[in-house]
């Protein structure tokens, strides 16, 4: 984290100073990128004429899978690989600077849910353990560490485990965050009920092909009876992203200051939709800098007029966490 813009990042207290690093950002990785500025060039794009995040090319996140998508030349602390089923092509996210990673997913954090060392964080992802590469992984294992908690930790498939340390947690009053992949926490709210109004469970990820797909009211009714709880937190992240978006409740996600998302015509894709409209999903995640800020995604959803969003589909078998959507 050594960079002026990369100082920036996490200062970051307005509209015009996400713009300013936005197209900073975007100068040196059209040049430095050769993946993006051969996309860019493709696209026939000016980097002169580029003015306006609105004007800045998206790269497919399939690039990921196709391509090392590097800013400059390094060799990374970690690559980070998608999840998949057998045959599918894995994205790979070559990250220059694992620091840079922790500070965004703790800030971000901390952000939407305040200091970790106040919590215990219980994680129920046996899809993500039993494979090597995940970024979601890291970033609960650092969640996990720095909770400094020793009622933190993992649970595979020892549902009555986990069950017991609920119980337990509730009757101590400890503030608790159970981060569960979707298919596994309906197998355990389907077998077990507990009455536990202050925990919060906060899906990521979907069915994983375990399950079928639901809609989201009535996967979040299942979860809400399961758990004693009023509504289901979800984390918004993929291996493509250094930085997430969260939601509190109802689908409804916000963003870290360093990241937006856009949403694209799916018939023009060069062209933005306004707010409340429902189209493809483009985000801008500057904690990117050494790979690519600017992303179009698989997602179709909508952005409201404050800046949070809400995903309603997507194109394909993407690797999204947070968003197994189901259908609206």
């Amino acid at each position: 984290m050594e960079s002026n813009i990369v100082k920036q990042l996490f200062s970051i207290h307005s509209e015009q100073t996400f713009i300013k690093l936005a197209l900073e950002t975007f100068g040196r990785q059209v040049r430095d990128n050769p993946v993006y500025s051969s996309f860019a060039k493709a696209l026939r794009v000016d980097p002169d004429n580029v003015t306006d995040i609105h004007k800045i090319p998206f790269l497919p996140v399939e690039f990921f899978k196709s391509h090392s998508v590097s800013t400059g030349e390094f060799i990374p602390e970690i690559v980070f690989t998608s999840s998949g089923t057998t045959g599918m092509s894995q994205s790979k996210h070559p990250v220059k600077d694992l620091a840079l990673y922790e500070e965004s997913f703790i800030r971000g954090f901390e952000l939407f849910y305040g200091p970790l060392a106040g919590y215990t964080i219980l994680a129920l992802l046996p899809s993500y353990l039993e494979r090597e590469g995940s970024s979601l992984i890291y970033m609960v294992d650092e969640l996990i560490r720095r909770s400094n908690n020793p009622e933190s930790g993992y649970f595979l498939y020892n549902h009555d485990e986990l069950y017991q340390s609920l119980n337990d947690l509730r009757a101590k009053n400890r503030k608790v965050i159970l981060i569960g992949v979707t298919y596994a926490l309906l197998d355990f709210a389907e077998r077990y009920t507990i009455n536990f109004p202050d925990l919060i469970v906060m899906e990521t990820g979907g069915m994983k092909g375990k399950r079928k797909e639901m809609i989201r009211p009535e996967l979040h009714e299942t979860l809400c009876n399961g758990f004693g709880v009023d509504s289901i937190h979800s984390e918004y992240g993929m291996t493509e992203l250094l930085s997430q978006a969260y939601s509190k409740g109802k689908g409804i996600f916000s963003c870290p200051p360093w990241m937006k998302m856009l949403v694209r015509d799916i018939n023009d894709p060069l062209t933005f939709l306004g707010n409340n409209r429902t189209g493809g999903i483009n985000i801008i995640d500057l904690a990117n800098q050494d790979s690519c800020a600017f992303i179009s995604t698989q997602d179709l959803g909508l952005v409201y007029p404050d800046g949070s969003f809400e995903i309603s589909g997507r194109y394909d078998n993407s690797d999204i966490r947070g968003c197994n959507l189901l259908v609206q």
